[in-house]
This record gives structure tokens, sequence and C-alpha cells, in this order.
């Protein structure tokens, strides 16, 4: 099932974040926050954006929320998408299943268009995105530094909308929901 996640999930979200900031360079986090930061998370991107959550036999196996992908007003119809998935849930189809739910409340919502930036090298995340539709944009070089090394990030778009002449202003995702 997914599902709108919820300030309680927070918990389960940061058992599934925490040893990707703590182990890996796929979070630019140094470190892992806590479930009540989470849970502040949660409350501060619903309702503007969706927050997912898949959760099969109780547990939660991965989450994938939007937020804005920059400040000035022009931007508003983009949004920047992230997914994480529990190592249970990994090569299971949760990512795609997360981001194709994700996709269809951001339309109804009114984005046009999606990033995704992904830490490299990273060719399972890549591999996702663009089985999803996403394309390669470029590169941000030795953008972050992270276990001693630099890092680079990709960035890559999907198109969400049908771009209209005169867009109206994005709705809240609780007005979308089904």
């Amino acid at each position: 099932m997914i599902r709108l996640a919820t300030p309680e999930d927070a918990p389960a979200l940061q058992a599934i974040y925490a040893p990707i900031v703590a182990g890996t360079a796929i979070s630019f986090e140094l470190a892992p926050p806590t479930a009540a930061e989470m849970a502040d998370r949660i409350r501060n991107t619903i309702p503007a954006y969706p927050w997912l959550v898949l959760e099969r036999d109780g547990r939660i196996l991965g989450y994938a929320y939007a937020g804005a992908h920059r400040a000035r007003p022009a931007y508003c119809w983009s949004v920047d998408v992230s997914a994480y998935v529990a190592e249970a849930g990994r090569r299971q189809g949760v990512g795609r299943a997360l981001y194709e739910r994700l996709f269809v409340l951001l339309r109804r919502q009114g984005y046009q268009s999606a990033f995704a930036g992904i830490a490299l090298p990273n060719p399972a995340s890549v591999a996702l995105h663009e089985a999803i539709g996403f394309v390669p944009l470029g590169v941000y070089r030795d953008v972050g530094y992270k276990h001693g090394a630099w890092h680079d990030v990709g960035w890559w778009q999907r198109p969400i909308g049908d771009r209209p002449d005169h867009p109206a202003e994005p709705r809240p995702v609780t007005e979308v929901l089904d």
C-alpha cells in the first residue's frame, strides 16, 4: 500500500535513511537526522508537496517525496524528488512504485517538471531514474565532500505535466488524493 506519510512514520523512515547517511555518499547529509527531525520534515513538506511511504505487511519499505526545485516564484511548477528504499525492499519495484504514484499526484497538483540529483557513482539509482523517464542533464563536479572524498552529483529531469500556456498555481496534495 502506498499512502501519504505521517509524522508517526518518522521512526521507520529514519531507520531507512540513517544507514544511507552514515555509510554512503548517496546523501550529502553528514549526520543522520533524528526521528523527531524526520517528523518535522514530513510536517513541513505536506500539504504543499507529497511525501509517500510504501507499506507491506505493516512494514514501511521505502519513501519518496517532492520539494521545491528553487525558491524564486517562476520555479513553482518544478520540483526536486527523492526516494529511499530499505535494504529489504530493494530490487522489488518499491522505488518505481513510489515514483509512479508520486508523479500521478504531482501532475494532479499542477507541477510540470521533476528533477533528481544523484550522487555519483550510483548505477542502481541512475538505472531506476532513466527507466521511469528521467533524462540526464549534466553533472556538478566535485560538489560535495564526504567520507574523505569529493563527489559529483548528476542531474536528471522528467516531464510531469503538459506545460499549459497559463498554468494555475500548484494545488496542495491533500486536494488531489483519490
